[in-house]
């Protein structure tokens, strides 16, 4: 079934909200809920239009797709990334809406892009390259570790494609907390909301939601804590709300 989308070594997988799909392989590196949470959790305008960095197989924007009529494209550096979330799109019948684009975002924005975009998400590289083996395929190794783009190439150039008022709305991990803000500042993107996600509620959080305004005025928000698994095991509700598409934003 839908055979005519995959190739070998490539699976379809159900993204639960709105019966959505997405084509997989354990041969790249697959979305985690990271990925759902940032598509929940960003601020995006009913209409306009958004650029979602370092893409990968496509997910963020199929999920941001069930929240507004926005123009989304999707950028990402690897071929067979790209390919994958192409063919996602046109999986969900979504070609009108959702354009990927596979490009270097160093090398961007293009001319004309300047300042165009409402709402830039992005689920960057977490791990910094530090010299050490990095024993993984490709795929895998350029969607964990900064080697086709730092955060600091990932902010420049989500600062020069939005527009005055525009939002950046990341999802990293917590120890470069401190370099994420300092970097929004340095680029003109005011850090306004943060939201921490911690797997149980006694254990550290794993995850951060980033959220920025180009050219805002300082006002920082710190929500309240997301947490994931109850003392069952079991995901809390907001969590389950979030997968099943029931909660508009995080």
């Amino acid at each position: 079934m839908n055979q005519e989308f995959t190739e070998p070594g490539e699976r379809i997988d159900d993204l639960l909200t709105n019966n959505l799909k997405i084509i997989q392989s354990r041969e790249v590196f697959s979305f985690s809920m990271d990925a759902v949470l940032l598509a929940r959790f960003a601020s995006i305008p009913p209409q306009g239009r958004i650029m979602d960095l370092c893409t990968g197989n496509g997910v963020v924007p199929l999920l941001m797709s069930t929240r507004t009529r926005a123009a989304i494209e999707g950028v990402e550096i690897q071929e067979r990334l790209a390919s994958m979330a192409r063919r996602s799109v046109a999986l969900n019948q979504l070609e009108e809406r959702i354009t990927i684009r596979e490009q270097d975002l160093k090398e961007m924005p293009l001319a004309g892009e300047h300042g165009s975009y409402d709402a830039v998400t992005v689920n960057p590289p977490y791990a910094q390259i530090t010299g050490s083996d990095i024993k993984l395929n490709i795929h895998q190794a350029m969607a964990r570790h900064e080697i086709g783009c730092t955060l600091e190439d990932v902010i420049r150039t989500a600062s020069q494609l939005l527009r005055t008022g525009g939002k950046l709305a990341m999802v990293h991990r917590p120890h470069r907390l401190v370099d994420i803000l300092s970097l929004m500042r340095t680029y003109g993107v005011e850090p306004k909301r943060v939201r921490y996600v911690h797997p149980r509620a006694h254990m550290e959080a794993n995850m951060v939601l980033v959220e920025g305004l180009r050219a805002g005025k300082p006002e920082l928000r710190i929500l309240p804590p997301l947490i994931v698994y109850n003392e069952n095991n079991e995901y809390v509700p907001e969590i389950m709300d979030i997968y099943y598409g029931q909660k508009e934003s995080l």
